[in-house]
């Protein structure tokens, strides 16, 4: 993987997770990401910390898939938490836009337990080889429901999307 990809760095061992985004987070990379929340969640862990001071923006999709994880872990008894920190202005207005923040911790402090972090890279996001056109399809249909079920009114923002990716899966 060269420096310039994106990439995402996690610290699966501690409690709260800790990940950092390097670069754009996008449908192209959210797969793995995904799978590791679930992995995760299913191991027992959920306390998230997610730094975005190296991301350079972010995609509906990927917002989908935090959308995903916060209501996983508000459906838990107890509660679990997603902490996005170090948002920067631009991805701090695309959080609040989507109504992320209703359901997500915000937190733009300038220091978090993420820089001393022992951090490791999360698969290879740049290998979209093991997701079948239907199976990213399904990814990115269910990132946008997730964005439709936190905010009602991104149902008029994402209804061409969901409308379109039904109709290709129900072509496969």
């Amino acid at each position: 993987m060269s420096q310039d990809e994106p990439h995402f760095l996690v610290n699966p061992y501690d409690d709260p997770v800790i990940v950092k985004i390097n670069g754009k987070a996008s449908f192209i990379n959210s797969g793995p990401v995904k799978n590791l929340f679930d992995r995760l969640v299913e191991q027992g862990k959920t306390r998230f910390v997610i730094d975005f001071q190296q991301c350079s923006g972010m995609d509906s999709t990927f917002l989908g898939i935090l959308a995903g994880l916060g209501i996983k872990l508000m459906k838990m008894k107890p509660k679990g938490t997603v902490v996005l920190t170090r948002l920067g202005a631009r991805n701090s207005e695309l959080v609040r836009n989507l109504g992320l923040h209703r359901l997500l911790i915000l937190d733009d402090g300038a220091a978090t337990a993420a820089d001393n972090a022992q951090l490791e890279a999360v698969g290879d996001q740049s290998d979209k080889s093991h997701l079948s056109e239907v199976e990213n399809a399904r990814l990115v249909l269910q990132a946008h429901e997730n964005l439709v079920e936190i905010d009602d009114s991104n149902k008029t923002k994402f209804q061409d999307v969901i409308s379109f990716l039904k109709n290709q899966m129900e072509e496969q």
